[in-house]
């Protein structure tokens, strides 16, 4: 049972997995090309043989539908491990800067060796995440160096850091993106900006992986997470092996982030949200917040780009232009808060 409400996870989980499927139909309905439920319904079960309803729904909707699920479930999940390993419930992927080492990396990909890979989408696609991991892990080596004092992780200085490396970042990006030329330069300048809105099922098999592998490793170890919570020295009187849970908790965390990113841009503040959300649900024991997180990371992704696409149809506007809008004021509320 929660430690702040009488409702258990298992009963969360099925309203947000719940609101998540509406939010799916909902989604698979409207657009530039309006459907019925009952269309729907009968394409998904290839009850109906009409082309155009089969195309709009599995090569243009349900990709992105999927697409931003899954990015949604990864976000959310590494937002918790990272708050829970730091400290900090200001921890965010984005806010820390890996992010932007991930995105730097593979706009540097895309400069350097997409021009050798565009004979083959899948190749292109399903090494992207590696680029992004190896991004990741130095933005993330970077920071946690500089933000030690005295060989103990400071979460002001933490926060600082992240900013001023994401910042670094961002700027080493912006200076790859310039290099390129008119077209690429302007796929690359919306991708950054967080958009699933050219996904597809290769994009959905590059990131699937890292979900099945990296997801399960991240809930095993949820227990240890619930022992971040104390002093380094009471950890290791209790015979954890802090820094060997910290590197295996921080790179699972940095693979979801890494994978995300390359198939969706950078999106940011979903990892800041979630876990807040869902300690607000479930209280604070990690076992039961890591799924909550999962889930209500999916539902505000999916939903965010349903608005995207239809707030200002016809033209589109990126998801994490929209999660920002949201998540902006969310992180102020949360600053103000931890002053006080």
């Amino acid at each position: 049972m929660s430690k702040h409400s009488g409702t258990s996870p298992r009963r969360i989980l099925t309203v947000l997995f719940t609101l998540i499927l509406i939010m799916v139909f909902i989604s698979l309905m409207n657009g530039s090309y309006e459907l019925t439920l009952q269309e729907v319904f009968h394409t998904l079960l290839q009850m109906n043989e009409n082309s155009d309803y089969h195309l709009v729904i599995f090569e243009f909707r349900l990709p992105r539908i999927v697409l931003a699920g899954a990015v949604g479930f990864s976000l959310g999940i590494a937002g918790a491990v990272l708050q829970g390993i730091t400290k900090n419930g200001l921890a965010d992927p984005g806010i820390l800067g890996i992010n932007a080492g991930a995105g730097t990396a593979i706009v540097l990909f895309m400069f350097v060796f997409q021009a050798q890979v565009t004979s083959s989408g899948w190749t292109a696609v399903m090494i992207r995440p590696l680029f992004g991991l190896a991004g990741g892990l130095a933005a993330a080596f970077i920071i946690f160096v500089i933000a030690k004092k005295n060989g103990i992780l400071d979460p002001q200085r933490l926060l600082l850091t992240g900013i001023a490396i994401g910042s670094g970042f961002g700027a080493l990006t912006l200076y790859l993106s310039l290099k390129m030329n008119a077209s690429d330069f302007e796929m690359a300048t919306v991708w950054l900006s967080g958009s699933i809105y050219n996904a597809n099922w290769i994009f959905i098999v590059s990131i699937l992986p890292w979900v099945i592998v990296l997801t399960p490793v991240i809930y095993k170890k949820a227990s240890k997470l619930d022992y971040f919570q104390l002093e380094e020295d009471s950890m290791k009187s209790l015979g954890l092996m802090v820094e060997r849970e910290k590197n295996i908790l921080l790179l699972t965390s940095i693979g979801l982030v890494s994978a995300s990113v390359s198939v969706s841009g950078s999106i940011g503040f979903i990892g800041l949200m979630a876990p807040h959300i869902a300690k607000r649900m479930v209280g604070i024991h990690h076992r039961n917040v890591i799924p909550v997180c999962g889930a209500v990371g999916m539902l505000l992704v999916i939903t965010s780009d349903f608005i995207a696409k239809t707030a200002f149809a016809p033209i589109e506007i990126p998801v994490g232009i929209v999660i920002s809008i949201i998540g902006v004021p969310y992180f102020l509320y949360l600053l103000m808060k931890e002053k006080a």
